[in-house]
């Protein structure tokens, strides 16, 4: 038996089991004899088996689950809300405590040169996916301002070529052929389905031994930057892996091609955010779309740019023109300082208005450089307590745990 309690009104654990998809099987008291007729309720999915139990105590709820109703996911699902519940009572506290997201690393870097024992990355000359792990870490903790820490739990190597989706492999002796004209191999779409079941992904995300999984590979793995596996997955800059439906919950698989250096992990966590925070603001309309004023660039609004994309800082006049000099005005600082002008018209021309934009330039985000300028872009989203328009003012949580969005 597997018992967690939590000081968290019942009602409130309800709620957030429902928005994660599981429904209620049956509701009562229990025995006077057990627990003093307190109210208790199973739940679970209307998909597969296994069961929680909640029962009301003095001091909050208690989640229970039988070792014979565990079904592969129960335990884990409670472990992993019983985090969030925490989370979410210090955020309502007003205090914004980091998350550690856990991480499985899988490094297909297979070998190229039998005699001398050299894998792809070395043979090429490429970066060392380790290093580039460790900036990746730091870059994210930097830019969310200490509130993602990942924490790499395993590394998994995985030295052989994975599976297209017509079941086609690389040799080595193909790829490196292939690799000198770059006529590469089509379709070039990986497995995901393979990939999922052959790490045994979905059972670690149900067993809470894993939150994200990120694949360090060779260019043309066919992998994509970011994808979202399990249970109502949603778009993230790529379809959702398709086939884990019933899943617990649900976690995102990223993709980083080893030959590229952190800059490139960083837009790809950049397309993340806004696939992720477009669904988040998805239902909120005109100027109560905080989102797509934060992305806001001159192009698209003369004189009123904010931060801008991924690929349009607020002064570029094409894609990837980071390093752009022209001056413009911009609204960029309002984000370091949210929600204090969130409900504010930029349109209006206000002395108010005039004092909080400033002319800005490449000089503010690296001059050209594409890590810097991603690093930048990704501190500037909103990241301090309280809720705008029934949002958190914390917009990390969305990015870093999928099942926040709803």
């Amino acid at each position: 038996m597997y018992e967690l309690p939590l000081p968290h009104d019942p009602e409130a654990i309800l709620d957030a089991c429902t928005v994660r998809g599981l429904r209620i099987r049956g509701q009562g008291r229990l025995p006077v004899r057990r627990a003093s007729g307190a109210p208790h309720w199973h739940m679970g999915w209307t998909d597969r088996s296994g069961t929680i139990e909640l029962t009301e105590t003095k001091d909050g709820a208690m989640l229970k689950v039988a070792a014979n109703r565990d079904a592969g996911w129960a335990s884990g699902f409670a472990r992993r809300l019983g985090r969030t519940l925490a989370h979410e009572a210090a955020f309502a506290a007003g205090r914004v405590e980091p998350l550690a997201p856990r991480v499985l690393v899988i490094v297909h870097d297979p070998v190229v040169d039998e005699k001398h024992g050299r894998r792809l990355s070395e043979h090429m000359g490429w970066n060392d996916p380790d290093a580039l792990v460790a900036q990746y870490v730091a870059d994210v903790a930097e830019a969310s301002h200490g509130l993602v820490r990942y924490d790499v739990v395993q590394r998994r190597a995985a030295p052989w070529w994975p599976p297209k989706i017509d079941g086609f492999r690389y040799t080595p002796a193909d790829y490196l052929k292939r690799w000198k004209t770059r006529d590469m191999y089509q379709p070039d779409a990986i497995d995901y389905p393979k990939q999922v079941k052959a790490f045994d992904l979905v059972k670690r995300f149900e067993r809470d031994e894993i939150d994200e999984v990120w694949f360090l590979t060779f260019p043309y793995a066919g992998d994509w930057e970011s994808t979202i596996v399990g249970r109502d997955a949603f778009w993230c800059n790529s379809p959702p892996v398709a086939g884990f439906d019933d899943c617990a919950g649900r976690f995102t698989l990223m993709g980083f091609n080893y030959e590229r250096d952190v800059g490139c992990m960083l837009e790809n966590l950049g397309h993340r955010v806004e696939s992720v925070m477009d669904r988040v603001w998805r239902r909120r309309h005109g100027e109560r779309n905080l989102w797509h004023r934060f992305t806001r660039y001159d192009q698209t609004h003369p004189g009123a740019s904010q931060c801008g994309t991924v690929h349009f800082a607020p002064n570029s006049e094409r894609d990837y023109d980071w390093g752009n000099r022209r001056d413009v005005l911009s609204y960029c600082d309002d984000w370091l300082a949210f929600p204090r002008h969130a409900g504010i018209d930029d349109a209006a021309d206000t002395e108010a208005n005039r004092m909080r934009a400033r002319m800005v330039d490449c000089r503010e985000w690296g001059g050209g450089d594409m890590r810097a300028h991603h690093v930048w872009w990704l501190s500037h989203l909103p990241h301090v307590a309280g809720e705008t328009d029934g949002v958190a003012n914390e917009w990390w949580r969305f990015v870093a745990d999928p099942n926040r969005v709803t």
